[in-house]
Formats: C-alpha cells, structure tokens, sequence
C-alpha cells in the first residue's frame, strides 16, 4: 500500500500529501512518540480547511484509540466555523472522503 501511495505522490507533488506517524520509530519535537493524532496537530487547521472542500480525500490507518485524539483535534476546529465535527466527519465517511481503519 505504501508503494502506491508513493506513487500518487509521484504523479501530483501539488495535490497529495503523504505523511506517517510511527510511534515506535519516530519522536515529536518533545521527544515523545509520534503518534498520529500528534502529526496531525502539527497541521490541522491546513487539514480542517481541505476537508472543507469536495475534492479531499482522507486515509488513515492505526489503533482503535487513535480516532478520539483526532476527534478532540477535530472537534475543535470544527467548532469555529459552528460545525458538529461528529456530523461532519458521518457526512465525509458517506462521501468517501474520510477513511479510517483501525485495528
């Protein structure tokens, strides 16, 4: 998977971004582990502001317990625009937009 995603990378440098949190090889700027809730604060209003537009697509893979660091990220953002995260992110999963896996 990473090999495509590579790839795409390859075929539009200005329209994909691929970015990885390994938490047992990578250290924040703290020096604690890179988890991906972590990397996401790091641009998280750039990310609040693509997933504002129809042409975003979002794929994440991880533990289960990632997905409430980047809903608390999330909820946030959202929340200055006057937007239920929770809903949103429902209306992105119907439209493909926002996929998450966790294991």
């Amino acid at each position: 998977m990473e090999q495509e995603f590579e790839k795409m990378k390859e075929k539009a440098p200005d329209n994909f971004r691929l970015d990885f949190a390994v938490s047992r090889e990578q250290k924040n700027e703290k020096g604690e582990k890179m988890y991906i809730q972590t990397r996401m604060a790091q641009y998280a209003e750039e990310l609040w502001e693509l997933l504002k537009k129809d042409n975003t697509y979002v794929y994440m893979c991880g533990l289960k317990g990632m997905e409430k660091g980047i809903d608390d990220i999330m909820v946030s953002l959202a929340a200055r625009d006057g937007i239920d995260w929770i809903e949103y992110k429902r209306q992105l999963k119907k439209a493909e937009q926002w996929n998450v896996e966790v294991y």
